[in-house]
């Protein structure tokens, strides 16, 4: 009896699994490469390469109007990198502050950190924008880039600071009580040990600025189209340059995803308080 039930859970996983994960991803590289696929055929009914030839840059003609997957990919590239090197520039003297020194109202300063990943973006995009025309950031990289800031800078803030709290601070005054200053045992000491904890939350920054829709919708608009933006409207009129845009954005994350799970450990996590 309690065999015939596991296996009977292990059944409904393995289908579980299939309809949410694989019959999507099987779905979407049929996609990617259906020249013509209509209803009712399980299976395209013609392939080729067309479409991806054309979503690379290769080839024009199928997708009407559609941009070149290469361009929007060096836009998502260039604003992540841009959007990873400024939210850790400010974030990690912060995050060491916040994890060493004793800082007025630590845990409101962190709650508030926290904050715009509690409301919905969209209204503060929308606000955003309006501040923005002021100051001509619309439909530029420096602006969209100060908008991928604002949520990614609390994986950032989190994570450093969890990072630091995570390496005992005997350590910095062993190297202190041996004659090593302030730089030196900054350099020399807590940023080595910090490293995998700030390249996992670089991975996260990253990422989260490389798949972001909303705040590059209203603020890059209409000179600014990143992968995810191609994708979205991609997908209201071709199937297929849909399809091939959104493998190319799933290759790039699970690539980060995998570097950020070696990284990315519990004990950098749970000091945090």
């Amino acid at each position: 009896m309690y065999t015939s039930v596991r296996l009977a859970l292990k059944l409904v996983v393995a289908v579980v699994l299939f309809l949410s994960i694989v019959m999507p991803l099987t779905t979407l590289f049929l996609w990617s490469f259906a020249i013509k696929w209509y209803w009712p055929s399980p299976i395209p009914q013609e392939l080729g390469t067309d479409y991806w030839l054309e979503a690379l840059g290769l080839r024009r003609g199928l997708a009407i109007g559609a941009v070149s997957v290469t361009t929007a990919l060096r836009y998502s590239i260039i604003i992540a990198l841009i959007t990873v090197i400024v939210t850790q520039l400010i974030s990690i003297p912060a995050s060491y502050a916040l994890a060493r020194y004793s800082v007025p109202y630590k845990p409101l300063l962190l709650f508030l950190f926290f904050m715009p990943q509690v409301f919905p973006l969209q209204p503060v995009y929308v606000n955003l924008m309006r501040l923005f025309y002021t100051y001509d950031l619309v439909g530029t990289i420096p602006g969209v880039v100060l908008a991928h800031m604002m949520p990614a800078m609390v994986f950032a803030i989190w994570i450093n600071t969890a990072t630091f709290k995570a390496i005992p601070p005997e350590l910095e005054e062993a190297a202190r009580a041996s004659g090593a200053g302030a730089l030196t045992t900054l350099l020399r000491i807590t940023l080595p040990l910090a490293v995998p904890g700030l390249l996992a939350s670089t991975v996260f920054v990253f990422l989260y600025s490389f798949d972001e829709f909303t705040g590059t919708f209203f603020i890059g608009l209409p000179y600014i189209q990143t992968l995810p933006m191609l994708l979205y409207s991609a997908s209201g009129y071709n199937m297929q340059f849909a399809s091939a845009s959104a493998i190319v954005l799933l290759i790039i994350s699970a690539a980060f995803m995998l570097l950020l799970e070696r990284f990315l450990k519990a004990e950098y996590l749970g000091r945090i308080g």
